[in-house]
């Protein structure tokens, strides 16, 4: 058995290929070619009866899909639990490669999820929209920050109906300085072309998880539209790799930071590690969710009165995440609260 460290680059990597006993028998750089890897694993020798670990990087799927075709199995490491098990004063590729070999061989490897290779073509179909959507809101506040440089326009027009029909109206007729007149046309010119963008994936998206009960289920839950299920079902994948709720809340990132020092234990703002894509969809399907949902407008009331409003919404997503735990891992849709009582009410109860 041969194991292979692969420290993964933009334009190449570099592998340490070990034996049974830890020692290198090969290493190198290689150019990040499908044909590259190949000869380099198979020259004198194939590497066939062999593993591979990389760690999830940018772009991984790619180099992580090739090694598929040539060993036996692959696996992919977590970085910052790589890192704080192989903390290393001397840091090269070199390095990098030989202690993923090593770790691999001692069956040490932390492992990150890897989701099969429709669901990450799903992903990036879903992650684009989410960028064009995200972008689309950025030019929007970037308009509204122009006019609060002309306080004489206020009360011309409705703030929320400014991006609809009268208001794309209003602003092509609007007076402005000519400086400020050139950046609003730029803007509402950009603002088009993303409205076209998003129209489009739109479609896209629509053609997609027709199949999928798990979209099906994740509908039933307040503030959770077409597109927000898909996202999320592709996002958790497999409800089973989760064994509680806790667990999670964790991977989106919608726990509190601990401190404990001297006996005492803090809890401060959310860590923001994990899934950043799962975290910014549950934020926005607050609102929507708390106007359909009485116990969750409850709640969200309740916290805002005791903490806060953005304390308040973080809890109120943490909360709508575990409705989303249950609806998956008990594979039942969710009733719309109109009682007030807690939630997770569901439909049809096993």
């Amino acid at each position: 058995m041969r194991y292979i460290g692969v420290d993964h680059h933009k334009r190449f990597s570099y592998l340490s290929v070990m034996d049974e006993k830890g020692k290198v028998v090969k290493e190198g750089r290689v150019l990040n070619s499908k044909e590259a890897l190949r000869r380099f694993l198979n020259n004198p020798h194939p590497v066939r009866s062999s593993q591979a670990v990389l760690e999830a990087g940018r772009n991984w799927t790619v180099m992580y899909d090739w090694l598929e075709e040539e060993v036996e199995e692959v696996k992919l490491a977590h970085p910052l639990k790589v890192k704080a098990i192989a903390e290393a004063k001397i840091k090269t590729d070199k390095v990098d490669a030989k202690t993923l070999a090593h770790l691999l061989r001692s069956d040490l490897i932390p492992e990150a999820y890897v989701p099969g290779k429709a669901t990450r073509k799903v992903k990036n179909i879903l992650r684009q929209r989410m960028f064009f959507v995200r972008v689309q809101t950025m030019v929007k506040n970037r308009i509204h920050m122009l006019l609060d440089r002309h306080p004489q326009l206020r009360g011309q027009i409705d703030p929320s109906d400014l991006f609809g029909k009268q208001g794309r109206e209003w602003l092509e007729e609007i007076t402005l300085p000519k400086e400020d007149r050139r950046l609003l046309d730029s803007e509402l010119e950009l603002l088009e072309a993303l409205d076209e963008r998003i129209a489009s994936s739109n479609h896209w998206v629509e053609t997609l998880g027709k199949e999928d009960h798990r979209v099906k289920l994740l509908m039933t839950v307040p503030g959770i539209g077409k597109f927000f299920a898909l996202l999320i079902a592709a996002e958790i994948d497999d409800i089973s790799r989760f064994r509680t709720k806790d667990k999670l809340c964790a991977y989106v990132g919608l726990i509190p930071s601990v401190f404990a020092s001297g006996g005492k234990v803090f809890h401060g703002r959310i860590t923001r590690q994990g899934n950043k894509y799962l975290r910014w969809s549950l934020i926005e399907a607050i609102w929507p969710a708390i106007r359909k949902d009485l116990s969750l407008r409850m709640y969200y009331q309740k916290m805002k009165l005791r903490k806060g409003a953005n304390p308040a919404k973080v809890a109120t997503a943490r909360r709508l995440l575990v409705i989303i735990y249950r609806v998956l891992s008990q594979d039942r849709p969710y009733v719309v609260n109109f009682s007030g009582r807690p939630h997770g009410s569901v439909a049809n109860p096993r």
